[in-house]
């Protein structure tokens, strides 16, 4: 890998710890977790996300090791800081090291833990390590047309959208979709990080 990079530091294997949440590298040994909190929801029936069927977990988790090790992704599993139990997965992604770039994305939480404080805390957790540790220069996310959920979660974080890139992706059901794009970059971030704090403030009150 280069050493010419819009990064202080180059994007790599971390753990991120906050408000009961533990962002760990993914690894192998979290398949039988993974299957549990995909399972709690049926999430791969969703056809606007990417949730793996049980007998594709491991496939899946080789997939963002492979990205990991060719240097464009690097992949986390969503765990409870006291228990161990596994609610979930995110990545960074498409990091673009020449510039700064990097996306959040490949989310997915187990159903009884949506709509509580997890999304923003992951969120929180991955913006300041991409930020103020690695030194990103701006931070991206890309979603489905359909995927109206994860719009709306986007924006409350206080994303701007981008743009639209239509007929871009296949989804799991063999249709185009066309993938919303957001970012906040590095200028923003001082007023998205004040906003998150006070989300995460008024959820615990």
């Amino acid at each position: 890998m280069s050493k010419l990079t819009g990064f202080k530091i180059t994007p790599g294997p971390t753990t991120l710890t906050g408000r009961g949440v533990k962002l760990e590298p993914l690894t192998l040994e979290h398949e039988a977790g993974l299957k549990l909190a995909a399972a709690d929801g049926a999430l791969w029936d969703l056809r606007v996300t990417s949730v793996p069927e049980p007998e594709n977990t491991s496939a899946y988790i080789q997939t963002a090791l492979t990205g990991l090790a060719e240097g464009h992704r690097v992949p986390f599993v969503v765990t409870d800081e006291a228990s161990g139990k596994v609610m979930g997965c995110t990545s960074y992604h498409d990091i673009i090291h020449s510039v700064g770039r990097l996306e959040i994305g490949f989310t997915w939480y187990a159903q009884s833990h949506q709509r509580t404080h997890l999304n923003t805390t992951c969120k929180l957790l991955l913006l300041e390590h991409a930020f103020e540790t690695l030194g990103a220069s701006i931070v991206g996310w890309r979603t489905d047309n359909y995927n109206y959920a994860s719009q709306r979660a986007i924006e409350r974080l206080g994303a701007k959208l981008d743009g639209v890139i239509r007929h871009h992706a296949l989804r799991r059901d063999g249709t185009v979709r066309d993938t919303y794009m957001y970012s906040v970059t590095a200028g923003e971030w001082p007023e998205i990080h004040a906003h998150l704090l006070y989300q995460l403030k008024r959820h615990a009150s």
